[in-house]
């Protein structure tokens, strides 16, 4: 079961991914909020996996990995429940708009990148729980740990006031793009190194 745990997630975390990847290409926000929620659904029992398979010397790099993992979900759904409910749903002032709404580049939007960068440092956990026996084992731990790097993107970027409600759409979405194909070999890789798990 523990097994199919971690694979399950990846195969839902590739999916979510590649559903991100289109909804942000054909401008669809809703969908890739909405998708972004299954990238973080996903995401912790995926770490998780990592942790649970990994050596006993290295264990503490998978704990440290959900940790960080946790904390990314949280500050992820927050945002994306937010822009799905109460944003969608309701007339704010212009001040709530700035702050609440994700298009505005405020508030939730500098969480958001703030999740992605605490996203990051689990990945580089993860990373160190991959034993590089297989080329696949090779490749996933590579583009787990590279990934880490993201952190430091993503936590400065906000602090620096790069985004504005106002820059270009088509930035950001050659950005997020960007990530969904460095982020898919990773979900793949992930099932098929956990299929080679033993229980």
């Amino acid at each position: 079961m523990n097994k199919k745990i971690g694979m399950y997630s990846s195969v839902v975390n590739f999916i979510a991914v590649i559903f991100f990847a289109l909804s942000m290409l054909f401008g669809f926000n809703y969908g890739s909020y909405f998708s972004s929620m299954f990238i973080a659904f996903s995401f912790v029992p995926m770490m998780c996996s990592y942790a649970y398979f990994s050596e006993k010397k290295v264990k503490l790099a998978g704990y440290v990995s959900v940790a960080f993992a946790a904390i990314y979900a949280a500050i992820i759904l927050l945002v994306y429940f937010a822009q799905l409910t109460t944003v969608r749903l309701n007339d704010l002032t212009q001040q709530a708009t700035v702050l609440l709404d994700f298009q505005q580049c405020g508030l939730l939007f500098n969480y958001d990148l703030l999740g992605y960068a605490v996203m990051s440092l689990a990945t580089f956990f993860a990373g160190l729980t991959v034993k590089s026996q297989t080329k696949i084992d090779k490749w996933l731990k590579y583009l787990l740990m590279v990934h880490g790097v993201f952190f430091i993107s993503c936590l400065i970027i906000p602090m620096f006031g790069v985004f504005k409600a106002d820059s270009p759409t088509w930035i950001g979405v050659a950005i997020l793009e960007f990530w969904c194909l460095y982020f898919g070999p990773i979900s793949i890789l992930s099932f098929l190194h956990f299929s080679n798990c033993k229980e």
